[in-house]
């Protein structure tokens, strides 16, 4: 089944007022976005839609759990997500942009599919930074890293950082002494010549 089908809505034939979906998201669904950040997930979709003439308002409730590369250890991280959000849908002949909080779609259209919009707020819900909780992490990895702490790490990137200034700071000495060298040497040919 295409993805598209398997998160959307036959709004058609829905009669104004409330209506209720639900949606389960797996792996199928990071995989048809081609997402380099969640390998797999196992989430729950709530979808409460009002719907109107030419407008519905969705009301969303997304929660579970995805897989995604623990930034400390790199192994496979479970990350929760809680997500609520509202979506409205105008129904018209002059389609605007979707912006993530308006979708716009045509009188001719019989569906309306969610699949980027939940995509979307499953990614934008994940956490900025994305580790096992304390002890969770990889020991034989961070035995690699050789960082175990954040104050740890700090002084690497300080050192790192020094070190890259002081590398940039011998480059330019050399090359001031060698256009110092030609500098000096065409000057005493200039004056050698009559």
């Amino acid at each position: 089944m295409e993805i598209a089908q398997r998160y959307s809505i036959a709004y058609k034939g829905l009669k104004s007022g409330p209506h209720d979906f639900d949606f389960a998201v797996d792996a199928e669904l990071f995989q048809a976005f081609e997402s380099a950040e969640i390998s797999n997930g196992n989430c729950h979709v709530s979808v409460h839609l009002e719907r109107a003439e030419q407008r519905m308002t969705l009301e969303v409730q997304i929660t579970g759990d995805v897989t995604v590369a623990c930034d400390r250890c790199l192994e496979d991280c479970s990350m929760p997500i809680d997500y609520t959000g509202c979506l409205t849908v105008e129904i018209t002949d002059t389609p605007g942009e979707y912006d993530g909080e308006v979708m716009w779609i045509l009188p001719a259209e019989d569906t309306l599919d969610l699949s980027q919009y939940i995509y979307e707020s499953i990614v934008l819900s994940l956490p900025y930074q994305r580790v096992h909780p304390d002890g969770g992490c990889d020991p034989e990895m961070l035995k690699r890293f050789r960082i175990v702490s954040e104050e740890e790490f700090a002084a690497v990137e300080a050192e790192s950082q020094e070190r890259s200034s002081e590398t940039i700071s011998e480059d330019q000495q050399k090359l001031l002494a060698s256009l110092r060298d030609k500098l000096v040497a065409e000057t005493c040919n200039n004056s050698k010549e009559p």
